[in-house]
This record gives C-alpha cells, structure tokens and sequence, in this order.
C-alpha cells in the first residue's frame, strides 16, 4: 500500500499547508481518506479528482472534510470529465450525518438544500463499528474518543497494514485496534506539559506511548497545528517509542 499526505495541518490549515487528507493506493484502487480545507487543490496537483475510487472520513468536522464542496462542484460541473461521474457514483463510506452535512456545505441557502442531496454523483454509505471492504483494502473501524461521531481505522491489503487514529483522545480501544500495524499514522495535536484535554486529541507522549502499548511497525505523526512546536511533539513521540517515528510532510509518499 503506497499513502500519500495531501495535507498534515491539524484543525486548521496553517500558511501554505492544507489540513487533513491522504490518498491510500493498492491495485490500481484509489482511496481517499478524509478531505480537508486545502486538500483538493493538492490532490488535483497530483491526481485527477475522478481517479478517485472511493472516500473515507473519519468525522465531520471541517478541516476532516470542507473540501468535499469543492470536490463536489467539480464532479457535477466539470465540463469534460474523464469518467461520467453519474454513471459512476463515489462510494463514500462517512459517519451518518454525511449527507446532509454536506448537502448544508454546499447549498447557498435553503431552498437550493431542500433539492440539493448530492446522491447523483454519490453513493453515501453509512459507517458503524466494524469490518467492512473498500475495494482492496479491508477495514475494520472502531469509536474513537471526539466530540461527535468519530472513528479511527485498521486497514489492510496484502499482508500489510496500517493504523489511523483519526482525531481521538486516549480510549481502550485504539491499542488493540492498531495492534502490530505495519505503520501508524496518530494525530498529535500538542505537547503533553501543555493543556491536554480528554476525549479530544493526543499529545506526542500519548502517540508514542500508544505506538509502544500496541507494538506497531512505525508511527507516523500528522495533525499537529500551526500553533503547535512540532519539534517538541516529536521528541515527545521518541521518548516513548523507540521505533521508526517521523512527522509526515505534505506531498510525501509513505510505503506501508
């Protein structure tokens, strides 16, 4: 599996560095996982948008998924696409809400949402704690510790596997989930002598302590905001695992 970081900010985007968004590749499948402000301008840099197999989101909140509107507009307005896009619906595996989340994204005001439910270039499809398959990639989801409907991810292909943590602060679930992965990609939003809340985000000590807890291969540090010391969030992450631990960059690719 080849993963490539369309963009690492953590809740917002920061100067020139678009929020959260990977692409997740293996057999020719195309899988997106999440879509975050400044990630459809990446993802056109590289790819064409209709090269796209299928979406994934972990939740719903805005640097996770804001681009969608922008996605969306070019899937019913581009005036040449290299697929029929109606022909052709984009599988969407996103917490229930999605539809009419997104619907409200990209209406301009309330009578264009009363007809507006995106389900002519999408195929919404509803997650739940579980196993399930993306093209290639079998995943199994489980509740992540957010303020809404959140979920980290075990996906896997080939004998390879990989870990995504979402947004989650420390829960029971999440070692066994990414128990002996291959790689870990953990959100790492601050510095554990800053403020920590519970239920929301994870510290680098919390990544790497997490990473050790479950044995993974490599972990793989994103979500760290503009306002964050990434230096200090990586030594963190060092000091409690003593495996390969590196913070991705936007437009690099990772073999899992």
């Amino acid at each position: 599996m080849l993963l490539t970081v369309l963009g690492c900010s953590g809740s917002v985007p920061g100067p020139g560095a678009p929020a959260s968004g990977y692409l997740l590749e293996a057999e020719g499948f195309l899988l997106g996982i999440e879509l975050g402000n400044g990630t459809f301008s990446a993802l056109q840099a590289l790819r064409d948008p209709f090269e796209l197999d299928a979406l994934l989101f972990s939740h719903l909140h805005a640097d996770h998924c804001a681009d969608f509107s922008a996605l969306s507009v070019y899937r019913r307005y581009h005036p040449a696409p290299t697929i029929d896009p109606r022909a052709n619906k984009l599988p969407v595996h996103a917490p229930a809400e999605a539809p009419t989340r997104f619907s409200a994204q990209y209406g301009t005001d309330e009578a264009d949402r009363q007809v507006t439910d995106l389900s002519d270039v999408y195929d919404f499809v509803p997650l739940g704690v579980g196993k399930f398959q993306v093209g290639p990639f079998e995943v199994v989801s489980a509740p992540a510790a957010h303020p809404c409907e959140s979920y980290s991810f075990r996906i896997s292909h080939g004998g390879r596997s990989l870990g995504y943590t979402g947004d989650t602060g420390v829960n029971a679930v999440l070692p066994d989930l990414v128990h002996d992965v291959d790689t870990f990609l953990a959100e790492a939003s601050w510095t554990h002598s800053g403020a920590v809340i519970p239920d929301l985000h994870l510290s680098g000590r919390e990544a790497g302590e997490i990473a050790a807890q479950a044995g993974v291969g490599r972990l793989l540090l994103t979500h760290i905001p503009p306002w964050t010391d990434s230096a200090a969030v990586l030594a963190e992450a060092r000091a409690a695992y003593r495996g390969d631990v590196v913070i991705v960059r936007q437009g690099a690719s990772y073999e899992v």
